[in-house]
């Protein structure tokens, strides 16, 4: 199995090397969102991603003119994905106030909003509906060196980011009064994680689909709070998981033949269920 795994390494590196960096980005922007508890806010960014590459296709189709060859681009897809992935994260992060909505109302709004408006902006598309399709069923055939790069930078920038920042992002995450209390201004906190996940989000979309994207941003960082004791513990296990998986689900989907972004995602549901099940044993001993 891994001998044939290497095999395929000259032609598929790409694809390897971009969904194991996307895993370990998303896993550390991840334990952020699920110490928030704001996981479905991770699945509505990621329906606004899938939503930015809709809009930038439509809008593509609507202009003929030679000099705007540049709309059907990767980039300005990825840009389109990329700007209504930080604006759905930046609405959803607006502090609550009264006679505002409720920010689960905003999310829904934005997940239900996002998922019928693509389809519908590219319905008389079949080129454009099977974007839609491979968007939201994942695959991670045909990433570039650009992916692999864009990937790196943007996991080398983020965990130094965390370095430095670390204490502050968990007294924030956890305790946001005391933050406060203590001259630290969460909005400000806030505002720069929105926009990281949004980053992120964005960036994944359009390489490894919605289902990939979304089960990495949440399932290692469900699996690390299971398993660990505090959040800052969180920040090792989580992207170790996600690795993990990623390359597990790498090698057996290219050896029985399935598509790696869902074998990935079934492996870190089955490390989830394990994660439920230990933590649900060592509470019936200790109680």
């Amino acid at each position: 199995m891994i001998s044939e795994f290497l095999d395929s390494w000259p032609l598929f590196h790409n694809t390897y090397l971009a969904g194991w960096l996307i895993a370990l980005v998303l896993a550390l922007i991840g334990v952020i969102v699920v110490a928030r508890d704001q996981i479905f806010v991770s699945a509505a960014v990621a329906q606004a991603s899938s939503f930015g590459v809709a809009f930038g296709m439509w809008t593509a189709s609507l202009v003929n003119i030679q000099a705007w060859d540049w709309l059907n681009t990767d980039g300005f897809l990825s840009g389109c994905a990329i700007a209504f992935a930080v604006a759905s994260a930046m609405l959803t992060a607006r502090t609550r106030e009264p006679r505002r909505e409720s920010g689960e109302a905003i999310t829904g709004w934005i997940f239900l909003a996002a998922g019928s408006g693509a389809v519908l902006l590219l319905s008389h598309s079949p080129h454009g509906l099977e974007e839609v399709h491979r968007l939201l069923s994942s695959s991670l055939i045909g990433a570039t060196d650009a992916d692999v790069v864009g990937f790196t930078v943007l996991t080398v920038a983020s965990a130094i980011l965390l370095c430095l920042g670390w204490r502050r992002i968990l007294l924030i995450a956890l305790d946001p009064m005391t933050a406060r209390a203590l001259g630290i201004h969460p909005e400000r906190w806030l505002i720069a994680n929105s926009l990281a996940l949004g980053l992120a989000a964005g960036l994944a979309i359009r390489t490894a689909g919605m289902l990939y994207t979304f089960g990495c941003l949440v399932l290692p960082g469900l699996i690390a709070k299971n398993l660990s004791h505090e959040v800052r513990s969180m920040f090792f296990v989580a992207p170790v998981v996600a690795v993990a998986a990623a390359v597990g689900g790498f090698v057996i989907a290219h050896h029985a033949d399935y598509p790696p972004g869902q074998m990935t995602v079934a492996i870190l549901c089955l490390f989830l269920s394990l994660a439920w099940l230990y933590r649900f044993t060592v509470s019936s001993l200790t109680a």
